[in-house]
Formats: structure tokens, sequence, C-alpha cells
């Protein structure tokens, strides 16, 4: 369902968030990551935000499962944005970063203990990742896309199943689309 509500508005989607000004939520996530760390933008969409890295001078990989998005990503960033899912990933303590901005929403809650720890587990020890989600507390389904809502303690549960996972900050923010006032939870976690 959601993925094919992406191939069918994958236009619409991209010229909807390519131009979204982001950088205060890079701020806090850049300020852990080394100098030329290798950056993974899962589930990266237009490939905003992979661009983004990538002039800052950091080394990036990218992937979504939305073909489409993937072709209109390659083409906007000049990246080797991969199609696949989350639960392909299978890398291990490669990434010194991983963001995850409103990817992680579109997994079904009984599904996100298992991509949450392939995404822990891709990342390097004192790495640091970010994610980001709808706020609430429940499943639901609109505009043809399934999403997962967060809230603090539903995410604290998530976190606690992840043995070398400790949130640096957790907080919200208002929708940064100039035409939506939805609220987001946004969390900083770090690999001990």
């Amino acid at each position: 369902m959601t993925l094919n509500y992406y191939q069918n508005n994958a236009q619409t989607f991209f010229d909807g968030t390519v131009n979204v000004d982001m950088t205060s939520l890079y701020a806090d996530f850049i300020r852990h990551l080394p100098q030329h760390a290798l950056v993974l933008d899962a589930g990266c969409g237009s490939g905003r935000d992979a661009l983004a890295f990538y002039q800052q001078g950091y080394r990036v990989e990218a992937f979504d499962a939305s073909p489409e998005l993937v072709v209109l990503a390659r083409q906007h960033t000049n990246l080797p944005v991969k199609h696949m899912t989350f639960t392909e990933l299978d890398a291990v303590q490669k990434y010194e970063g991983i963001w995850c901005c409103a990817s992680l929403l579109h997994v079904p809650y009984a599904e996100l203990p298992g991509v949450m720890d392939k995404l822990a587990n891709a990342l390097k020890p004192d790495g640091i990742w970010y994610l980001s989600f709808k706020y609430g507390d429940g499943e639901r389904e609109q505009t043809g896309r399934r999403f997962s809502d967060m809230n603090e303690s539903r995410l604290a549960g998530l976190i606690a199943a992840l043995p070398d996972i400790a949130a640096e900050a957790v907080w919200t923010t208002q929708d940064k689309r100039p035409d939506r006032h939805e609220i987001w939870l946004n969390a900083l976690l770090k690999k001990r």
C-alpha cells in the first residue's frame, strides 16, 4: 500500500519535500559526526538530506524502497542511491551516522524492533542516529500510506530493546513544510 503510494506519487512527493529547509535538524546530528564520516540516509526519499550531508563533506550512502524515488534521488544528488528496504540492510558497524528522517514511520509497529536492531547493528560504536516520526501513539492509514506514529513512551520501549543504544535527546518540532501543521517526534540516539 505505502509503496504503491510513492510509486504513483513520486514526482509530487519529490516536489513537495526536496526544498524543505532542514538545517536546524542537521545541526544537532552533524555536531556528533567526525570529519568525513560515513553517513547512511535510510529511506532517503527525494535525496534532499543525502545531498546536504554530501555537500558538507561527509561520505554518504543512501537507499529508498520506492524505485521511482530512487531514480529521482539519483538525478537530484548525483549519488548512487540504492533501491532496497530496511529489512535488506545487513551492514555491521559501518556508519558513523544514520539518518532516518520521516522514513521509519512507514514500518509497521510490530516490525520496528527488528528494523531498528538492523540499523543499530549498522552503526559504529559512538555513532549517532537521527530518527523522526509523526507524533502519536498508534498505527493508521492515510491517503494510501501506513503510519506508525510515535510518542516518547513508545519510542523509549523500542530503544530499551536495543542494548547498546541510548537516547541523547528526544524532542518535538512543528512540520518544516509551510503548508503543514503536524507535530513530529525527533530523537538522536547514540551507540555505546
